[in-house]
């Protein structure tokens, strides 16, 4: 299976120069996110390598006429899809399976005091996360904290 190609992706208007690549294991029920950078946004380009997510991203690009919207994608090993989120959307991920590895290229690099995090629950975004059996996800600290749209910190 070819994941990269710079010519193929290039010619379907992906242009990113990437220069990291990041690995993320989880169990099922586990949301990741939602992950943004201020000043040095990050495009991913992401996929699943084992077991299912539900991969979302929210465009935060004050300017754009789809600012606040999201969009969400099943990806797993077995469709072998991969989701392109451009530099200014804030991504996550909600694992479906059992287990799942998630690897994802970014354009730049991650910078800890740069991350910010958008409420994975924010009435305002509304994305319609598929909860297994409805439970609550399985969060980080980080992510337990993320802040509403309307409060949110931007570049």
């Amino acid at each position: 299976m070819e994941t990269w190609n710079r010519g193929a992706f290039v010619e379907a208007g992906i242009n990113g120069d990437f220069v990291q690549d990041n690995h993320s294991h989880s169990v099922k029920g586990t949301l990741r996110g939602l992950h943004y950078q201020v000043e040095r946004p990050q495009g991913k380009l992401v996929r699943a390598t084992t077991g299912e997510i539900f991969d979302v991203a929210v465009d935060l690009r004050r300017s754009s006429p789809t600012f606040g919207r999201w969009i969400g994608l099943h990806l797993s090993a077995q469709n072998r899809r991969m989701l392109w989120i451009p530099p200014g959307f804030a991504h996550g991920y909600y694992v479906l399976s059992e287990l799942a590895d998630c690897l994802y290229k970014c354009t730049e690099y991650y910078a800890p005091e740069l991350e910010r995090v958008l409420a994975w629950d924010d009435r305002e975004v509304d994305v319609k996360w598929p909860l297994v059996q409805g439970a609550l996800p399985l969060l980080s600290a980080r992510d337990a904290r993320g802040r509403r749209l309307s409060e949110a910190e931007f570049a």
